[in-house]
């Protein structure tokens, strides 16, 4: 049995195509594994509140050293990196948003890139070696963006700091297993994204 997490990032709930893609992931995914247990982490409409001095302080503390008031600071930080240890699996659903991520996932991030708990200093000291801590995990991205051509290479590549950061940062704390999936055009939308959401939808239906 697998644990999978799914994480969403959209602002919108039904309008929101990169849910659809997390839902119809989902949907494949237990006809395949029926006796995988999933838990589902929202950024977008919930909300992931942004890191503060009292949390900078506590994190970079020995849980020994901590006040009371960093303790209280990094509560949901320990409840969201828990949760990742956990699960096996990860599925980011998020849009493009000005070429990046929502911040609400941004936030998210913020509260698990925790200092010798999801990611340690090889030396122990800022030595910009950087060593992952979440081993044997799994992620997709699902994306959604409105142009297309954000590929390596691609016309739009450059300005890709949606997946291109998200791979980076997961890297960072130990995930190489990436599989990225984009939904594009949907700022076009017509016979072109049409086309688009058949292929990705295919390819989704298609995970094993």
């Amino acid at each position: 049995m697998m644990k999978v997490l799914i994480i969403n990032a959209s602002v919108r709930g039904k309008r929101s195509y990169s849910r659809r893609l997390t839902d119809l992931f989902v949907e494949n995914w237990k006809t395949k594994h029926p006796n995988d247990v999933f838990t589902y982490r929202e950024t977008g409409i919930g909300h992931i509140p942004n890191i503060n001095e009292s949390w900078i302080a506590g994190a970079f503390k020995k849980p020994s050293d901590r006040t009371e008031e960093s303790q209280k600071e990094l509560q949901l930080s320990d409840e969201l990196v828990k949760e990742l240890k956990e699960n096996d699996i990860y599925v980011i659903g998020t849009p493009m948003y000005n070429w990046s991520i929502p911040s609400g996932l941004k936030a998210y991030i913020d509260q698990v890139m925790r200092i010798n708990e999801t990611w340690k200093f090889r030396s122990g000291f800022p030595d910009g070696d950087y060593v992952g801590l979440l081993e044997n995990k799994k992620v997709f991205i699902l994306s959604s963006r409105g142009d297309t051509g954000y590929g390596e290479n691609e016309k739009n590549g450059h300005m890709n700091f949606q997946t291109t950061y998200l791979k980076h940062i997961l890297g960072i704390m130990g995930i190489k297993d990436i599989t990225v999936i984009s939904l594009d055009n949907e700022e076009f939308g017509g016979e072109i994204f049409e086309e688009s959401k058949k292929r990705i939808f295919k390819a989704i239906t298609s995970i094993a």
